[in-house]
């Protein structure tokens, strides 16, 4: 799977905003399957606008973009098999367990076993929690609990949007091994942001936004 925007911007940028971007108004920017990719800008300057373009959330854009060659597409299908997405605001639900949010997602296409999902929770320092409602836990502790839900779907692009925000040093090694693995696993591409350079994958290229 490739991912091609051309000239993409979002509608409520000016270009003026945008000059010196290396994706918006660009006339081909290419994202191919098995590569890292990390995205840096400032806040404020559209990293979760071109992350929910990409995944079809935000339609709110000039110019367009293709997936294999096509600009048609099912988007409950790409999310269902070809994407998977870290918002940076998590979408977990408050009222659900850490165990219930992951496997709610891993129920549609039961991508892992519960011995799996288990496993992914221990190595995130969450065992112990794995029966606490997701609002009563810190959100470093709800920032793991959405990165491993998103790892829990097959996927050929995994988005993240600044994932490490809230993750001290060894919490980020942890995920950084743990989505690193999949990403293997999967043969599958990571498009990352962040403010600023981040040292836990090696990228294949980085962009500024």
């Amino acid at each position: 799977m490739t991912i091609r925007l051309n000239n993409i911007k979002p509608s409520y940028m000016s270009d003026s905003e945008i000059s010196e971007s290396d994706i918006y108004l660009q006339e081909s920017v290419l994202f191919e399957k098995g590569r890292k990719y990390l995205i840096r800008a400032n806040s404020g300057h559209g990293k979760s606008s071109l992350l929910n373009i990409i995944y079809g959330s935000n339609a709110n854009f000039d110019g367009n973009i293709n997936y294999d060659g096509s600009s048609n597409h099912n988007t409950f299908s790409f999310r269902e098999s070809k994407i998977s997405y870290v918002f940076q605001d998590l979408k977990l639900f408050p009222d659900l367990t850490i165990f219930e949010n992951i496997q709610l997602k891993n129920g549609l296409t039961n991508n892992k076993s519960v011995e799996e999902i288990d496993h992914l929770i221990d190595q995130v320092l969450l065992s112990h929690k794995r029966d606490n409602l997701v609002r009563n836990l810190s959100l470093g502790q709800k920032q793991r609990v959405a990165i491993i839900r998103a790892l829990c779907q097959p996927f050929e692009f995994l988005l993240m949007d600044e994932p490490f925000s809230h993750l001290d040093e060894k919490n980020c090694g942890i995920i950084s091994n743990i989505v690193s693995q999949e990403l293997e696993k999967q043969n599958a591409s990571l498009i990352m942001t962040s403010l600023g350079d981040t040292s836990y994958f090696d990228y294949d290229k980085i962009l500024n936004l």
